[in-house]
């Protein structure tokens, strides 16, 4: 038999080591997915349940394993489908290829059934690398260029390959005009700065005295290097979001999460410092780093196109975190840790405490922040923790506590919904012997969560370890939006917009072959994650949940509980509630110690 593109396609794809690709079938990949058969599926053709949660698939599949993820589908719809998770892999950075059919060459142009301009699709998403395969011998060098530039730029590249293509007789490229041969391999690479400008940095870190860190997720293979700086300069590191899990946040001077969804110590030290170092991130909001002229700042990043932005940076560094922490190390001057680090310490301190505080209060019926503070205590140090977006995403922020090995992650920066539990499920393929938990808001479980729960049960039996728990903060609204109405347009709850139907989605997830259960009181907390964490097989807990605790901000302004409290006067649906949570959850901040930190501290001025 011979040897046609679409064998090819998948030979290339298992010599690049890729061993899984997320998919949904459709006749514009029939020929792609008789190859599979012939490869005895060889790379291993995960069925989700919809190529938008194949492509999310892929991205956490990519963002905890750190290799290239792969999805594939249909042309037309299914191709429209991938868009959402694509632009989430865009959007963090994350390598993902996208294979997609076409209508046969003979029908293109002549608006044939799901014929759809992929090309002008997808050259948005796809901008670094999109290509339509139009000849067997264009296909090892447009995969090699795909997975190549995903992998080097830590993008989205795609290749569209019409139908009647995957079924021609494959022909490499030949020692020929106009044709282009190719080769396999991606081989690593570590760019530094030059050394004046490494120098120039050092002294300009040498010279400050309140110095902070900012790490994001480019900062994940620099852990010791970080740890190390900040140990010479005597200073904080704050976290964005993405890089929640660079260091653990069981070292004294991590402050944790910074922005809207931070922590208060993040806030302080960024508000007080004189000198800003940004490590592998470009975290957008500029309210919430130091006040322009107040410091002076240094940003290293490995991409010489995402340098300069969000601050007026002195110098910018473009390298490896690693190899340039390396180099920078040598230079530096160890200063004493005197009342600035000391200052940051007692914050972050005081900071958990508050924590523990604001989820022991009463709620009806459940605290969510008790859901998932209760949790960091039970966490497995080799865990992996997905969130979506939403309120689920204040309380992963700032109640979960990373240490040991554990990663976590969630749609930094398009923040779509939906990307929780298919993240859970890639996280699974990328490390079966390791727990996941996911914590998803009752509207993405309803948008897509439980649908994928199917996808779970299909494939759990093959890792090693079965545990997968999905807990959904089940109030009855879209929790984050109701309290953005709130905050920014002093918008009483609009209920046909933002309640929700309650759902039994323990049930649900037990109709599946799964198992779960619903905690409807504050005492059945922690049993239930105890009895999750302990499960061989999904488990789904449906935590009841208190829609009126507020996510408050660490830096709430009088304006933003104005805005609130006229709300409720409007006649929010959830007036009382609202506010009897609100006071509750901001009394926390006062005590204890006396002086309330929004004014800053001694050692913080």
């Amino acid at each position: 038999m011979s040897v046609k593109v679409s064998d090819h396609l998948l030979q290339r794809l298992r010599e690049w080591g890729v061993e899984r690709v997320f998919a949904y079938p459709g006749d514009g990949i029939n020929g792609l997915l008789a190859a599979w058969g012939r490869a005895d599926d060889k790379p291993r053709f995960i069925q989700a349940r919809h190529e938008e949660m194949a492509a999310f698939e892929a991205v956490g599949y990519a963002k905890f394993s750190g290799e290239v993820g792969v999805c594939a589908a249909t042309s037309g719809p299914g191709a429209i489908h991938l868009l959402n998770g694509l632009y989430d892999a865009k959007l963090d950075h994350v390598p993902v290829v996208a294979i997609v059919g076409q209508t046969n060459r003979s029908a293109m142009g002549g608006s044939y059934q799901q014929e759809v301009d992929l090309h002008t699709l997808f050259k948005d998403v796809a901008s670094d690398f999109c290509e339509v395969v139009t000849v067997p011998e264009q296909l090892p060098n447009v995969l090699d260029r795909a997975m190549r530039t995903a992998r080097a730029k830590r993008t989205v590249t795609a290749l569209i390959i019409p139908a009647d293509v995957q079924e021609l007789d494959y022909s490499a490229p030949t020692h020929a005009f106009k044709m282009v041969p190719s080769s396999l391999g991606a081989p690593a690479y570590a760019p530094v700065p030059a050394d004046e400008e490494i120098t120039r940095a050092a002294e300009l870190m040498n010279d400050g005295e309140k110095v902070a860190i900012l790490v994001g997720q480019g900062a994940r293979s620099a852990r010791a290097e970080v740890e190390r700086l900040a140990d010479l300069l005597g200073a904080g590191v704050a976290k964005a979001l993405l890089g929640k899990d660079v260091l653990p946040d069981d070292l004294p001077y991590v402050t944790g999460a910074i922005g809207l969804l931070g922590t208060r110590p993040s806030y302080e030290m960024m508000r007080d410092c004189d000198t800003l170092v940004v490590v592998g991130s470009n975290f957008p909001y500029t309210q919430f780093l130091p006040e322009f002229g107040q410091a002076r700042a240094v940003q290293i990043d490995i991409d010489p196109f995402m340098v300069g932005l969000r601050y007026p940076f002195e110098i910018n560094l473009v390298g490896d975190a690693r190899e340039t922490l390396t180099r920078l190390l040598r230079q530096l001057k160890p200063k004493k840790h005197g009342g600035w680090r000391h200052g940051i310490e007692k914050n972050t301190a005081r900071w958990w405490e508050v924590m523990e505080r604001r989820a022991a209060v009463d709620a009806d019926p459940v605290n969510p922040e008790y859901v998932v503070h209760a949790l960091d205590k039970l966490l497995p140090r080799d865990a992996i923790i997905t969130a979506d977006s939403g309120s689920a995403a204040n309380w992963y922020a700032r109640h979960l506590r990373m240490r040991g090995d554990m990663r976590g992650s969630l749609s930094g920066t398009l923040a779509t919904m939906g990307p929780g539990v298919p993240y859970a499920i890639g996280a699974k393929f990328a490390h079966p012997d390791r727990p996941v938990i996911a914590l998803v808001g009752d509207g993405a479980m309803q948008m897509n969560g439980l649908a994928e729960m199917i996808t779970a049960a299909k494939y759990y039996r093959e890792w090693q370890d079965p545990r997968m728990v999905v807990a959904v903060l089940n109030n009855h609204d879209l929790n984050q939006v109701t309290w953005e109405m709130r905050a920014m347009s002093g918008a009483p709850q609009f209920l046909p917009s933002q309640s929700l139907p309650d759902v039994p989605y323990a049930d649900v997830a037990r109709s599946f072959g799964l198992d779960g259960v619903r905690v409807e009181k504050p005492e059945e907390v922690t049993t239930a994650w105890e009895r999750a964490l302990a499960a061989d097989k999904p488990f789904v807990i449906d935590f009841r949940t208190d829609p009126a605790v507020p996510p408050i901000p660490p830096h709430a302004t009088l304006d933003q509980i104005e805005a609130a409290t006229a709300s409720v006067l409007k006649g929010d649906s959830d007036r009382a509630a609202m506010v009897r949570q609100g006071f509750k959850a901001k009394i926390q901040e006062m005590l204890p110690g006396g002086k309330h930190r929004g004014h800053g501290t001694e050692e913080g001025k």
